[in-house]
């Protein structure tokens, strides 16, 4: 699905994040991206949201040269990113009432992304109730939880249907039960609409716990990508084996040049 050929990216010149970086994704796989700051974890997210380009070679998505955001993936910050003058419903709503302003050239929307009122809030309705917010709906971003702003975010992008959800360490600044419970949620409905997810994150557990594929990102620059295997079901008795403590170990171990 995704496929990026010896790409060159730096913010000057003189520093190169990437250099001849060539990686490929499957359509519907998980991938963790994990290492120490600066590294370019979320330079790498931006170049696929098609919000930096590279300086020279190429990105493609489901074979098409990546020139522009698309309209078919997800965007989840940590920050969450909900207006404050919007309520949960609101918020969720927006990607599909400002999608008709949009689409693949830039200017023009697709055919039959045009939705009525009454087909919005049908689909925001569907989400809420998903999500789990439906007796939230009405309130401000300011009047809820982390976690609860943080369902919203997903709701937001999930609404749209999208291929490819990337994610920006969106769990961090969640209390641990609520960010094991929301990283469940989101691969349980991902799964259902065979989503790809490109997850970044600074946390060697949550690496390996959500991503069948880890890429490990390190020191600028980055020219040839380590990617280590880690196939499991990610169920939450997972964390509770000798197998996930194993996998962390050698994570880290990889991680640390071991």
């Amino acid at each position: 699905m995704i496929q990026l050929d010896r790409v060159d990216f730096g913010y000057t010149s003189q520093r190169l994040i990437f250099e001849g970086f060539t990686w490929h994704v499957d359509r519907g796989q998980v991938w963790s991206v994990l290492g120490p700051s600066g590294c370019g974890k979320s330079t790498l997210l931006l170049l696929l949201a098609g919000l930096q380009f590279p300086q020279r070679g190429a990105i493609t998505v489901d074979g098409a040269p990546l020139l522009r955001p698309r309209p078919r993936t997800g965007l989840i910050l940590q920050e969450y990113g909900l207006l404050p003058w919007a309520t949960v419903r609101e918020n969720i709503a927006l990607g599909l009432r400002i999608r008709s302003f949009y689409g693949p050239d830039g200017r023009h929307a697709p055919r039959g992304q045009h939705l009525s009122s009454t087909e919005i809030q049908a689909q925001v309705d569907s989400w809420l109730r998903r999500l789990h917010l439906e007796e939230i709906a009405d309130r401000y971003p300011s009047e809820i939880s982390g976690g609860q702003r943080q369902r919203t975010a997903i709701a937001r992008a999930l609404v749209l249907h999208p291929d490819l959800l990337l994610m920006d360490e969106p769990f961090a600044a969640l209390d641990a039960p609520t960010r094991e419970t929301l990283q469940l949620l989101t691969l349980k409905l991902c799964r259902e609409a065979n989503v790809t997810i490109v997850l970044v994150t600074h946390s060697i557990e949550e690496a390996t716990f959500v991503g069948q594929n880890v890429l490990l990102l390190h020191a600028p620059p980055n020219r040839h990508p380590t990617v280590i295997e880690n196939t499991h079901a990610p169920e939450s008795a997972f964390r509770l084996t000798e197998t996930y403590q194993a996998a962390c170990m050698r994570l880290r171990s990889a991680l640390e040049g071991g």
